[in-house]
């Protein structure tokens, strides 16, 4: 039996809205995730700022060493100064990356986005070089060879996304360009990613589980030390695969699942700020 052409015009109606409607519910949730990602890593520029630039402008760098073991090595200056440079780039990629990823900025001051777009590239491969010179050569990271490896893994996708991120904007596909630019920006992250992950994980059971905190090994961090590149990541495919998908079930389920995301984030940003970010900045 035919269905009349009205009946199947308005199902297809219908479908359409819930589709708009899923598609508009997925954009704001991805909004509130930006909005909270940018208050954290906002938080933790004030920190690196007011902790470690603070004590550097007290003539104290030494007490660098009271967060970062052998961060401060007495008498070798070129590598205290790799490691304040280290510092300072963390914080303007932050701030640059925020500002990159504002679509207004975009369209209001494209010569900005672009020569924004390009010092955060440049500071993208310097930070990563970095983290592997700190790993392998400096000796200057806690933990063992599963967090190494895993900070590894991430400072080689910083590199090989910036690649990608300017190849593309280059041939002018400028699609593929906003995709990489933000797989980009979350493995840029990963480091903000470890710490609100970490403070989160304790504050949801109540102490530190599944690793030491004198020696700040165990299973929890090994796994964190790759959760905080491939977890994002893979949210993040989930999300742009949901902008393309008509079905508004699984629009709605990756909006979900980003929500409860985000909150646990938030919980993550809370806890560090109240018990890492903020005491260390306070202190004398």
């Amino acid at each position: 039996m035919a269905v009349p052409a009205s009946v199947a015009t308005a199902a297809a109606i219908t479908t359409s809205r819930r589709s708009s409607s899923a598609a508009n519910v997925l954009r704001r949730v991805g909004m509130c995730w930006f909005a909270i990602a940018a208050l954290g890593q906002l938080l933790f520029a004030a920190y690196v700022l007011g902790f470690y630039g603070r004590l550097a402008l007290q003539g104290r760098p030494q007490d660098w060493d009271q967060v970062l073991p052998h961060g401060y090595v007495a008498g070798d200056t070129f590598f205290n100064a790799v490691l304040a440079l280290h510092l300072l780039f963390a914080v303007a990629i932050i701030l640059g990356g925020l500002l990159q990823l504002l679509p207004r900025i975009r369209r209001v001051a494209p010569a900005f986005h672009r020569w924004n777009g390009r010092a955060y590239l440049l500071l993208a491969g310097v930070l990563a070089l970095g983290g592997l010179d700190m790993v392998w050569v400096r000796g200057g990271m806690v933990g063992d060879l599963p967090q190494h490896l895993g900070v590894s893994l991430n400072a080689l996708l910083i590199l090989g996304f910036a690649a990608a991120a300017w190849r593309c904007a280059r041939a002018r596909r400028f699609d593929a360009h906003r995709r990489w630019a933000l797989r980009l920006f979350l493995v840029v992250s990963g480091v903000w990613f470890f710490r609100v992950g970490l403070m989160g994980w304790i504050v949801l059971n109540g102490g530190p589980v599944g690793f030491d905190p004198d020696n700040f090994t165990g299973p929890t961090l090994s796994v964190l030390a790759f959760a905080q590149t491939l977890l994002p990541l893979a949210v993040l495919q989930l999300y742009l695969h949901a902008q393309r998908h008509d079905s508004p079930r699984f629009r709605l389920a990756v909006a979900t699942g980003l929500g409860v995301l985000s909150l646990l984030m938030l919980l993550g940003i809370v806890a560090a700020t109240a018990f890492m970010w903020l005491p260390q900045m306070t202190r004398a």
